[in-house]
């Protein structure tokens, strides 16, 4: 997917967001058939992103969807209709933002999920737009900016609360809060919004749709041992983390949970861990070529100092400078 032609389709599809449906709208096909299937097609690509290990598998499908929806657009001819293209809109564009947060390009995620958060407050629907907003969130966080990620997520739970109280949104928005708050140092703060993450499990199957809303709760173990490993607790993340990886994990998720325990490693002095556990991330990384678990791994690399003695450490930080950094 080329990064100009996909940052040209978002000013313009931006514009056409924007505009009110119109009797003069072109009669066409596009619209008609995304009217007829999008939903449907947009879901799919969901679950084939969810379940690929290479994540860049996904833009050929994606870039030519967006096309049809930004042809779909200009033929609107009334304001449900335009409404519902509005929600795809919002819908396709958070999945293109994974793609490139996936890939470390966060400057054109973060304008991914800009456009997806307009769109969904263009077409009402407020558990679209909040996860839009967490999802740009994310873009700060891993930049290393939790303090420009405070304001987002903030907005992200007023939005949530007044969407649909079956979903699973507001407690997805307080996950990410307490990785912001641990990023802060405020431990209170962290587990008061990991505690509100739990509420999820009182949920039923019904609140997420498996597409923009996938929060269910098993992410919370590998969350929670993050949040502590960040706050410098590892005798608090070490449980968390244990039960995480004992967990059917995606690819992405499991190199995450390794490279945190890896990092717990460093905390005990565990050279054995260390390496083990690292080692076996970077095998996954060469299988996905994610930038996120470069990122992660990244994480691990500027803690490795202490150990830097050891020869098989020195290697070790090596092997991670190489990992390609983007899809």
């Amino acid at each position: 997917m080329k990064r100009r032609d996909v940052l040209g389709l978002l000013a313009v599809t931006g514009a056409l967001v924007t505009l009110p449906g119109s009797d003069e709208a072109p009669r066409g096909h596009a619209a008609a058939a995304l009217l007829e299937t999008g939903v449907e097609l947009h879901r799919s690509l969901w679950q084939v992103f969810t379940l690929s290990n290479s994540k860049p598998t996904v833009f050929p499908p994606v870039r030519k969807q967006l096309d049809v929806l930004a042809k779909g657009l200009t033929e609107a001819r009334t304001e449900a209709d335009r409404a519902r293209l509005c929600t795809m809109t919002a819908d396709l564009y958070q999945l293109v933002g994974e793609l490139f947060f996936d890939a470390n390009r966060y400057t054109d995620a973060a304008q991914c999920y800009t456009l997806a958060a307009n769109a969904a407050q263009a077409c009402g629907d407020h558990d679209l737009w909040a996860c839009a907003m967490t999802r740009h969130a994310y873009v700060e966080l891993y930049a290393s900016r939790a303090a420009a990620a405070q304001p987002l997520l903030a907005a992200a739970s007023r939005i949530a609360r007044r969407g649909d109280s079956a979903l699973s949104t507001r407690h997805w928005v307080a996950a990410v809060q307490a990785q912001a708050y641990a990023a802060m140092g405020d431990i209170d703060a962290c587990t008061r919004a990991l505690d509100e993450a739990e509420e999820v499990h009182a949920l039923d199957s019904h609140s997420h749709n498996g597409g923009w809303l996938r929060f269910d709760g098993s992410r919370l173990p590998e969350e929670r041992g993050a949040c502590y490993l960040q706050l410098g607790r590892p005798d608090l993340a070490e449980d968390a983390l244990t039960a995480a990886l004992a967990q059917p994990l995606s690819l992405r998720r499991r190199a995450a949970v390794l490279s945190d325990l890896a990092v717990l490693g460093v905390h005990q002095c565990d050279l054995d861990q260390v390496l083990y556990f690292a080692e076996t991330a970077i095998s996954l990384a060469g299988e996905s070529n994610s930038g996120f678990i470069g990122k992660k791994l990244d994480g691990l690399r500027g803690r490795l100092a202490p150990l830097m003695s050891d020869g098989r450490v020195s290697n070790l930080d090596h092997r991670i400078a190489a990992l390609s950094r983007t899809a």
